[in-house]
């Protein structure tokens, strides 16, 4: 009985949503309703031309149907009750409980999150540290492994505030996590400098002016502070395991690591935004 009436309220419920949220459903509503109007006054008006005694025996059959229902109704009134009950439980249950239901199959998400990505996601705003004296960046091993470092641009107001902002993260994550102190070799570079670094041979870069997201403010290169000095050697194992972690914590950020091209460039990451590279 309970599952005969589940079937019928499913079955009522599926028409009833068909006929008004369906355009064809509603039409079809409509013309089944047109017709059937149609066809009982033809019918009516046949029998009332005829004038034969089937008007009168179809009246009494239509009283005696009445009646018979309302007998039945009276007579059966508590199933009569028990099946509007059916019908209206699981309505009146899914309102009830609307605010509490949900499907079963899906497990909440217990996916960890990091606290410090979703701080940058709701705005923090981090800054950049301080800048360190040029004489930081004049040292043999580190015009030895970058050339021309000297001059670069360490403005970190001319980068992409979104990218700005994603690399400060990774930075805080190598000293808060790892303990490794970031600094900032090279950010923006201009389309004369990018061409003067790519005459000097594809071991210092491949990319002419416009090819690199240095030109767009969404690359830099880094290195690591270690007493006070620039350490950039590969050689180093402290520095190597450094890049390893950088790397990881940049690609969570969202930026994309150099350390994973076939040219490894572990200092560098950038943002790569569609749209923005223009090939010249």
């Amino acid at each position: 009985m309970l599952l005969l009436a589940v079937a019928l309220y499913f079955a009522l419920a599926c028409l009833i949503s068909w006929m008004l949220l369906f355009p064809t459903g509603r039409a079809f509503m409509h013309q089944a309703l047109l017709g059937a109007g149609t066809r009982i006054q033809r019918h009516w008006q046949s029998i009332a031309r005829r004038r034969t005694p089937a008007l009168a025996s179809t009246r009494r059959s239509g009283r005696d149907a009445l009646h018979g229902a309302g007998r039945f109704l009276r007579q059966h009134y508590a199933i009569c009750m028990a099946g509007v009950v059916l019908l209206a439980a699981p309505a009146l249950f899914a309102l009830i409980s609307g605010s509490h239901t949900r499907l079963s199959g899906f497990e909440d998400d217990t996916r960890e999150v990091n606290g410090q990505v979703a701080a940058l996601l709701e705005g923090e705003g981090l800054v950049p540290p301080p800048p360190l004296p040029p004489v930081a960046f004049t040292t043999a091993e580190v015009s030895e492994a970058r050339p021309l470092i000297a001059s670069a641009s360490r403005d970190w107001a001319m980068l992409d505030p979104d990218f700005e902002q994603r690399l400060l993260l990774a930075f805080r994550i190598m000293k808060e996590k790892h303990g490794y102190e970031m600094v900032l070799l090279e950010g923006y570079r201009s389309p004369e400098r990018q061409q003067k670094l790519a005459a000097m041979g594809p071991s210092v870069t491949n990319a002419a002016a416009f090819q690199s997201w240095h030109q767009y403010g969404l690359a830099a290169d880094s290195a690591f502070l270690r007493n006070g000095r620039i350490v950039i050697t590969e050689k180093d194992p402290w520095a190597m395991r450094g890049y390893r972690l950088y790397g990881e914590a940049a690609e969570s950020v969202g930026l994309t690591w150099g350390g994973r091209w076939k040219m490894m460039d572990l200092g560098h990451t950038e943002l790569r935004r569609p749209g923005v590279m223009k090939r010249r």
